[in-house]
């Protein structure tokens, strides 16, 4: 079975992701399915990562190191941007095209013989357990010697959480998903620490309340599991930005210089991040010590490497935009990419915004487009100084693709109320287009965020340029 009949197969399946759907997730299914292939979610020692914000940017930092320090190192990761295949990569990159296909054939040909009754009370397969399978059986062929899985949504009842890891990672917790995971703070918590195991240590990102962490503290000594918390770790933090090569060429703009303190190391650690923001530096630490805790034969220089090797797409990505004109102002323009959709992790990127550009001379422009359960109504006033004025000059409300639920209208609403200037276009390849080519055209600073989805329309689309 060739890439695309894979995931057009795979396509038949209920997928949440498209069409979020309640009493869908349980483990029983998950576990029958992976002993139908002999267990593969157990071929090598793994990461597991949960966390409402940031488990993804520091699965792939956890993943950097192991492969800096010379692992072979799996890791399954969760949206993707541009391409499926983005799910499961091994060192950094896409595996070759043979295994992915033969372990493609190998979970369809097992599925397909499968007949009614056999799964767990009746249940139907889910798009996202039979793609976690997958990376299960993509990683056991590889025979990779570490893999780092980053939890779907929730934990307690994720299908990556029959792994049995090493370390148990549980970043910043938020209210979000909340018709699925619960109303409260403690509540959310208590479906993270679901990930926790039995006399497996867990390392906690710095709780979000009393509440959380006093959940933490009860799930881990129910599991006998040694339990760390990031803050009481953690002896200094320091970050500071820089302009990278002024090669419009460059793959990254900006960094961000990283030193990191802590009693777990031998000393200092130091780094040139690319991902960029004070929560990356909190994100940079929580898998070094994470790290530390599960592999402490990995030293500092290392650690460091592996640091500054580690990129995510959408994540405060600077991208110079390439005119078709050869216009001076053009060469200025700078596209920043942000898959952020929370109240709080849009304010940690407006903070890093103003951090770099507040005493930029170049013009702010803003495109936006999130899913219809965001909580726009506080979002839209993030957009403001702190005199109560817009930060951007023109801004642009679009929807998402048919790929993800979005009501433009609300967000509308919401800009308005906020007394922001804005024009709505819901045809969001139209809205790319002309918001690139404008910020391009006169030099501009062109922020986009709101969603992964909107992110991946721009770095997909071929109807502009960028280097």
């Amino acid at each position: 079975m060739n890439c695309d009949e894979f995931k057009n197969w795979l396509d038949s399946f209920l997928n949440f992701e498209k069409l979020p759907t309640k009493n869908i997730f349980w483990l029983d299914t998950i576990e029958w399915l992976c002993a139908q292939f002999d267990n593969p979610q157990n071929s090598a020692p793994c990461v597991h990562v949960a966390g409402s914000k940031g488990k993804g940017s520091v699965s792939r930092m956890v993943s950097s190191i192991l492969t800096e320090s010379g692992k072979k190192c799996g890791l399954y990761t969760s949206p993707h941007i541009k391409d499926f295949y983005e799910r499961v990569s091994i060192n950094g990159g896409l595996i070759d095209s043979a295994l992915y296909e033969s372990c493609a054939t190998e979970i369809q040909e097992k599925i397909d013989a499968l007949k009614n009754g056999e799964l767990p009370s009746n249940r139907q397969i889910t798009w996202f357990e039979l793609v976690t399978v997958y990376a299960f059986l993509c990683f056991r062929a590889a025979k990779t010697d570490a893999n780092v899985f980053e939890v779907g949504l929730g934990g307690r009842l994720d299908a990556t959480n029959i792994v049995q890891p090493k370390i148990s990672v549980i970043n910043t917790i938020e209210l979000e998903h909340t018709e699925f995971l619960g109303d409260t703070l403690e509540k959310i918590a208590g479906e993270k620490a679901g990930i926790i195991k039995e006399n497996t240590p867990v390392l906690c990102a710095e709780p979000t309340s009393p509440g959380v962490k006093k959940v933490f503290e009860e799930a881990a000594a129910q599991k006998n599991a040694p339990l760390y918390f990031a803050d009481e770790l953690l002896d200094g933090l320091e970050y500071s930005y820089e302009k990278g090569l002024q090669d419009p060429k460059a793959a990254f703009q900006y960094f961000m210089n990283v030193t990191i303190r802590s009693k777990i190391f031998n000393r200092p650690l130091k780094a040139r991040l690319r991902l960029l923001g004070s929560v990356q530096a909190h994100n940079a630490f929580l898998a070094a010590a994470a790290v530390r805790i599960a592999f402490p034969e990995i030293d500092e220089a290392t650690i460091e490497r592996g640091l500054e090797k580690a990129a995510l797409p959408a994540r405060f990505q600077t991208i110079a935009l390439k005119s078709f004109q050869a216009q001076e102002a053009a060469a200025s323009a700078l596209l920043v990419l942000d898959g952020a959709h929370t109240v709080n992790s849009i304010k940690g990127t407006m903070e890093t915004f103003n951090a770099l550009f507040a005493n930029d001379a170049r013009k702010k422009r803003l495109l936006f487009a999130c899913a219809a359960d965001k909580d726009v109504h506080h979002i839209a006033p993030l957009f403001k100084d702190k005199a109560g004025r817009s930060i951007f000059e023109k801004i642009m409300i679009t929807k998402l693709n048919s790929a993800k639920q979005s009501d433009p209208q609300k967000a509308a609403a919401a800009f308005k109320e906020a007394d922001l200037p804005f024009e709505l276009d819901e045809d969001y390849e139209a809205a790319i287009k002309d918001s690139v080519e404008a910020a391009k055209r006169d030099g501009a600073i062109l922020l986009a965020i709101g969603s992964f989805y909107l992110a991946a329309e721009i770095l997909s689309g071929d109807f502009y340029q960028i280097n």
